[in-house]
């Protein structure tokens, strides 16, 4: 971990507004939420095709910058790597932000490296930064109920039952990105996985 270096905090997600509700989004709410607390506002990359906002979450802590992908899932590793190699980010500051099918709904995980699971945005990070050595943020949203397409789950939205905990876990999953910032991933998990 550098302590000059800033943090690249990456929400996965899709573009347009008839993904934003959708389970397969919640990396963009956290950045959003993330945003919102910095004081920061979204902006176009010219360099990469990606929105991007800059800050920091506490005076004198570590500079954030915020990257929502503007690609589609499965190929948000090209801008992401575009934006680490301008900011020079190396990967061990690199935060992905997305949904988990194997973490039930209301936790959220801290981890650094490991597979995809068949998360794409993950699948196109990894290959895009030859590396899985990245932090993520696992925000859970269990597994679809009885025989769903599991694509076809992460693409519809939060349930009514789940809406009235999303803007808690959403808030959740924006700690635990500024826990890892600020002492590390173990820290994070330490402080986060009890409930």
């Amino acid at each position: 971990m550098s302590d000059e270096s800033p943090w690249l905090v990456v929400g996965l997600g899709n573009p347009g507004k008839e993904y934003a509700g959708n389970r397969h989004n919640v990396g963009f709410m956290v950045a959003d939420l993330l945003a919102s607390r910095m004081g920061a506002k979204f902006g176009r990359a010219k360099r990469a095709h990606a929105d991007v906002a800059e800050g920091r979450t506490t005076f004198g802590g570590p500079k954030l910058v915020l990257v929502k992908p503007l690609t589609y899932m499965n190929l948000s590793g090209a801008p992401v790597v575009s934006l680490a190699q301008f900011f020079k980010v190396p990967v061990a500051n690199v935060i992905a932000v997305h949904d988990e099918l194997d973490v039930p709904f209301g936790q959220v995980r801290a981890k650094r490296g490991g597979g995809e699971g068949g998360h794409n945005g993950l699948r196109s990070m990894s290959k895009s930064l030859s590396s899985k050595e990245f932090a993520r943020v696992r925000f859970g949203i269990g597994r679809p109920p009885g025989r769903q397409d599991p694509a076809d789950y992460v693409l519809s939205d939060f349930s009514g039952a789940e809406r009235k905990e999303l803007e808690f876990l959403v808030d959740r999953a924006a700690d635990v990105v500024e826990a890892i910032a600020l002492e590390g991933v173990e820290w994070a998990q330490n402080k986060y996985h009890g409930g």
